[in-house]
């Protein structure tokens, strides 16, 4: 499986959800999100590095299933796409449309219920939305940890290393509130923590502080 494919950024279809990759003498499409897609306009002609899923499209009764790679900015966004396809009526292409805001304002949304505002999303009726909300509410609080920090583009190791760091210190047997807590002041901190190490190590000089 291609779980990583880095390149030189070709082209950006506008009219889809698609972009090109160059690859030495190869050119790869790769399907990537709305939100995504607006994203990497700016950076045509530069390397970029695109976290990768695979999947088969088409009808395998009619043996004309298509191999397809779907490419996103940053391991978080992948893992919160697969989640999203998992929800009945949701499948892949359905999903890539519908993602046109940041990953953490789709998980605040789902974590606090908001249908009426889900049901915005392109693809995302008031039938669907209440189906994300019941499948995925409870697996959100790692997503909506980024919803103070992504805009388009901006979408990576950052991003990581908070919702790394709350699932390190949930198994650390902090409850998701504590957990959240305590993420949410160390990312209000000027210097930001490198690696999940680095950022435990300020949680708990600051709780021996007290």
């Amino acid at each position: 499986m291609i779980t990583k494919i880095s390149g030189t950024l070709e082209r950006v279809d506008p009219t889809s959800n698609a972009v090109e990759l160059a690859i030495g003498p190869l050119v790869h499409e790769v399907l990537v999100t709305e939100l995504v897609r607006r994203g990497l306009q700016q950076q045509i002609g530069k390397p970029i590095v695109l976290h990768t899923l695979e999947y088969l499209e088409g009808n395998p009764t009619r043996g004309n299933l298509v191999p397809r790679l779907v490419g996103f900015l940053s391991e978080v966004e992948r893992e919160f796409f697969e989640l999203i396809c998992e929800v009945d009526g949701v499948g892949v292409r359905k999903a890539l449309r519908a993602i046109i805001r940041p990953v953490g304002e789709i998980a605040m949304l789902i974590e606090e219920q908001d249908a009426k505002a889900l049901s915005t999303l392109p693809g995302v009726g008031a039938a669907t939305a209440e189906r994300m909300i019941a499948k995925l509410r409870r697996r959100m609080p790692k997503f909506a940890l980024l919803v103070a920090r992504e805009s388009p583009g901006d979408v990576g190791a950052a991003g990581d290393v908070f919702s790394e760091t709350y699932e390190v210190l949930r198994s650390l047997g902090h409850s998701e509130s504590d957990a959240r807590r305590l993420v949410d002041a160390l990312r209000s901190e000027k210097k930001k923590p490198k690696d999940v190490q680095e950022a435990l190590e300020s949680i708990y000089r600051t709780i021996h502080k007290r």
